[in-house]
């Protein structure tokens, strides 16, 4: 981010989102009725299996378009591969793991591009469609709002865990589940209500997005820890040290931008700064619209979804753990 701050911003009418607000994609306009959605994603693996790789990487690719409200259309590969080291076979797995979450979501991958690479990454560049007049943007919280999250959190602690053999099957069952599970019910379902603003939250954590959906807002978000849905075993892997680098530098960067009340337990406010793969949706709408949105995710089986804090005017900070 310190690097785009420092680069001459785009200017073009159609240029409906840029780099300005750190939105989860792109939107440009096409026609009065048209805009494309593009966003990119790509990692090294934190699975062993390769097909199940294929599927978090692009699960996660393909969360921003959903949390713009867009559908996805078509998707490119990203692929690194380290050439001599591993058999092609992992990367046809990877590939086909990947295939099969786009064609989950209805789009169609319509080729890539891929560099030998010392280490193994991979991930998808996405396009989607949205109508100009329907972008939800991460910016446009207003006080009174209720905030909504989509998925458990954790998935950062159970993966590092899960490389030092310390997380137990089920731990790893459940954020497998969650990193593979599409986003794409959860934001066909909130676009039937007049939400004011989403961001799907991934490697800043939970107190990273919320911090830019509340500062680009200008409002404060107060963000309940023991609400918060969890994966089974994060807290008891957090309280152990299986923290990702990833964690350290969001505590870093957010130090003097957010208030964690004293009686807030360490490691729930671990789980709060933990960078998450393929992440939840962070949806912030009236509250009196809440408790429904709420009812139609459980129904339509987003399971997880969880009232996780509120909005108020600005205050001394533009995020509060308690």
């Amino acid at each position: 981010m310190q690097v785009l701050h420092s680069l001459p911003p785009f200017d073009h009418p159609d240029l409906i989102v840029g780099t300005e607000t750190s939105d989860d994609a792109g939107v440009f306009r096409l026609r009065p009725d048209l805009a494309i959605v593009n966003t990119v994603d790509f990692f090294t693996p934190i699975v062993d299996d390769p097909y199940t790789f294929g599927q978090i990487a692009a699960a996660n690719a393909l969360s921003d378009v959903y949390a713009m409200g867009a559908e996805p259309t078509t998707a490119l590969n990203i692929v690194g591969f380290p050439k001599g080291k591993l058999d092609l076979e992992v990367l046809g797995e990877i590939i086909r793991g990947g295939a099969e979450r786009a064609r989950e979501a209805g789009a169609v991958v319509v080729g890539g591009h891929s560099i030998i690479d010392n280490e193994l990454k991979y991930g998808m560049a996405v396009t989607g469609v949205i109508h100009p007049d329907r972008v939800i943007r991460n910016v446009g919280v207003q006080p009174g709002d209720a905030l909504i999250l989509t998925k458990p959190l954790g998935t950062g602690i159970v993966s590092t865990a899960l490389k030092r053999r310390a997380a137990s099957p089920a731990s790893v069952r459940a954020a497998v589940a969650s990193m593979i599970a599409l986003n794409k019910q959860a934001s066909a379902t909130m676009r039937r209500f007049p939400v004011h603003a989403c961001s799907d939250v991934t490697g800043y954590g939970l107190l990273g997005h919320t911090f830019e959906m509340a500062s680009g807002s200008g409002v404060t978000v107060v963000l309940e820890a023991r609400s918060m849905p969890l994966l089974p075993g994060a807290r008891r892997l957090a309280g152990k040290g299986n923290l990702t680098g990833g964690c350290r530098r969001n505590r870093d960067y957010l130090k003097d931008k957010i208030a964690i009340d004293r009686g807030v337990k360490s490691d729930l406010v671990e789980i709060a700064l933990d960078p998450q793969t393929s992440g939840g949706l962070l949806i912030a709408l009236p509250n009196a619209d809440a408790d429904a949105l709420l009812s139609d995710l459980h129904a339509s089986g987003v399971a997880a979804a969880t009232l996780v804090g509120h909005a108020t005017r600005f205050e001394d900070v533009s995020v509060r753990l308690r």
